[in-house]
C-alpha cells in the first residue's frame, strides 16, 4: 500500500507545479467531557495521502515530489497511557515518505521549507486555524527576505485537487467498499429480523434495540465505527429525514426506516431500507413502498458512464410524479400531469431531497458535480416554490471508478388533501453504486430490497 500513497503524493506534487508546496494536517483530537476524547477519527485527505491514523500528524508536499511528515515523536511514558507511536524515526521505511520530524519541530522547519516557493497550497475551510497558522509560518519567511529568501505570493486551496482524485476510486478503495457495504448489509438483516422476532415473541421492542443489532454486527465484521449516527425510525418518525435512532417503540403494523452504514479502514457505506416491523406491508404500505422501488429501478437504469450525475435524480422524479398522481396523494385537477407537477416541483412536499451524493472516505464525499470541462455554461431559472434564482450548470459526467448512492423515498405527513391511508409512512431505499462502462455495480444488495423478499426473510 506505500506504492499507492506514494503515487498519490506524486500526483499531488505535479499538480502544485515545481515551486509549489502543500501543507496537509491531520484531524485534531476532540474533547467528550472532562474525562475523555471522542473516539478519533483522522483527516480524509491526510490518510489517502499517507495511509497513517494517529492524532498530531502533519504532511508537507514540495513540487520536486519530496515528502516530509512531521508526528508525534515516540515517549514511552505517554505510550503506556495512549498507545503506540510510530515516531519520526521508524516513519519513512514504514510510510514510504522522504523525511520524517517531531511534530514539535513544526514551526521551526515549515518556514524554511516555505521559502524560494512560488505557491502554498493547503485545504481551505477544513481546519479552523490553519490559516492563521499558515499566515505566522510566511510572516517568518518575509522577515529573511533580506536574507535573500523569497515568500510565496500565492495560496491556492488544494481541496479541488485532491477532490478530483478522490473521485476516482481505484481497485484496491473498491475493494473496501464492497466488503463495508456486505458488513452493513448484514446489520440491516440482523435488525429486520430481531423487529419480527421480537414482536412475535410479545416482546417490547425499542428503535434502540434494532440500532444494538446495527452496532454489533459492524464491530463483528471489523468495522471500526459507524460511517455516521444511525437512523432508526419507527412509524411517523421515518418522515424526520435526519431521525436518530432512540427509544420510541416498534410496534406492529407500523414501518421501520434504517440508514445506517459501517465504515471500514476509512471507507463509507449508507444504507437504507424500510421495511413492516412485523415482516408484513399492509396495503398502502406496499403501495408506495413499491413507488419508491420503481423509481430506484428508473434511477439504477439511469447510473451509468457517459450519463449525467442528475440522470438519476430525474428519472426518479419522473417515476414518483406519475406515482402521486396514480395514488392520490397528488391531485390532478390541481397540479396537472406528471410534467406539471415536475415542472411547478409539487411532489416537493412528498420527495424533498435529492437522489444521489458521492461516497468515499467521507459519507458525502468530495467531488464537484458541475462537469469541470463546462462549468462556464451557465444558465439561470426561477425556483417555482421559493421563487429564488438559481443558477444551474451541466452536471457531472459519469465515469467508471465514481461512487455514489441512489436513495429516492417518500414521507407522507397527514395534511388536507392527503388520503388519510397514507399518513406518518416514510420510506426511503438506498443503495451504493460503483459507476462501470455497462452501468453500474450495486454493492449494497446483500440486504434484499423487494417487498416479497424483505417479508420472506422477516419471516425466517
Amino acid at each position: 500500500m506505500n506504492t499507492v500513497y506514494a503515487q498519490r503524493r506524486a500526483r499531488v506534487a505535479h499538480q502544485i507545479g515545481p515551486d509549489g508546496i502543500a501543507i496537509i494536517p491531520t484531524a485534531p483530537e476532540r474533547p467528550r467531557n472532562r474525562d475523555g476524547d471522542f473516539p478519533y477519527r483522522h483527516d480524509s485527505y491526510f490518510y489517502y495521502l499517507t495511509g497513517f491514523t494517529e492524532p498530531n500528524a502533519w504532511l508537507v508536499i514540495t513540487g520536486d515530489g519530496h515528502s516530509t511528515l512531521f508526528c508525534a515523536p515516540k515517549d514511552m511514558e505517554r505510550e503506556i497511557w495512549d498507545g503506540y507511536r510510530l515516531g519520526p524515526e521508524a516513519a519513512p521505511e514504514k510510510l514510504g515518505v522522504d523525511a520524517a520530524h517531531s511534530v514539535a519541530e513544526l514551526d521551526a522547519k515549515l518556514p524554511r521549507l516555505l521559502e524560494n516557493r512560488d505557491a502554498v497550497w493547503y485545504p481551505f475551510a477544513t481546519h479552523p486555524g490553519l490559516e492563521t497558522r499558515v499566515d505566522g509560518w510566511l510572516a517568518k519567511v518575509r522577515a529573511r527576505v533580506r536574507a535573500g529568501a523569497l515568500c510565496p505570493e500565492t495560496q491556492r486551496d488544494l481541496c479541488g485537487v485532491l477532490d478530483e482524485m478522490r473521485l476516482f476510486k481505484d481497485a484496491h478503495e473498491q475493494d473496501v467498499m464492497r466488503q463495508a457495504s456486505r458488513i452493513s448489509a448484514r446489520a440491516h438483516v440482523r435488525a429486520m429480523q430481531r423487529s419480527a422476532r421480537m414482536l412475535r415473541e410479545g416482546s417490547d421492542v425499542r428503535e434502540y434495540h434494532l440500532d444494538a443489532e446495527l452496532l454489533h454486527e459492524f464491530r463483528q465484521g471489523g468495522s471500526q465505527f459507524p460511517a455516521y449516527t444511525s437512523i432508526v425510525a419507527a412509524g411517523a418518525n421515518a418522515c424526520v429525514l435526519h431521525y436518530r435512532a432512540d427509544a420510541a417503540p416498534v410496534r406492529a403494523g407500523e414501518l421501520v426506516l434504517i440508514d445506517a452504514g459501517c465504515e471500514l479502514d476509512s471507507y463509507a457505506s449508507d444504507i437504507t431500507r424500510t421495511f413492516p416491523a412485523d415482516g408484513r406491508f399492509s396495503g398502502p404500505q406496499r403501495a408506495l413502498y413499491d413507488l419508491v422501488l420503481a423509481s430506484q429501478h428508473a434511477a439504477v437504469a439511469a447510473t451509468r458512464a457517459g450519463n449525467r450525475f442528475n440522470d438519476p435524480h430525474e428519472a426518479t422524479v419522473a417515476v414518483l410524479s406519475q406515482g402521486l398522481l396514480d395514488l392520490g396523494l397528488l391531485d390532478a385537477d390541481k397540479v396537472g400531469g406528471p410534467a406539471d407537477v415536475i415542472a411547478s416541483r409539487a411532489y416537493f412536499p412528498f420527495y424533498m431531497h435529492r437522489t444521489s451524493h458521492w461516497l468515499g472516505m467521507d459519507v458525502h464525499d468530495c467531488g464537484s458535480y458541475v462537469e469541470p470541462t463546462e462549468v462556464g455554461q451557465a444558465s439561470e431559472r426561477r425556483d417555482p416554490l421559493s421563487g429564488e434564482t438559481i443558477v444551474n450548470r451541466p452536471s457531472r459526467i459519469l465515469r467508471p471508478g465514481m461512487v455514489l448512492t441512489i436513495e429516492p423515498g417518500l414521507y407522507v405527513r397527514p395534511a388536507e388533501g392527503v388520503p388519510e391511508q397514507f399518513w406518518n409512512i416514510g420510506i426511503r431505499i438506498e443503495d451504493d453504486a460503483i459507476v462501470t462502462a455497462q452501468g453500474c455495480e450495486l454493492i449494497t444488495r446483500g440486504v434484499p430490497v423487494e417487498g416479497a423478499e424483505i417479508e420472506a426473510l422477516m419471516r425466517g
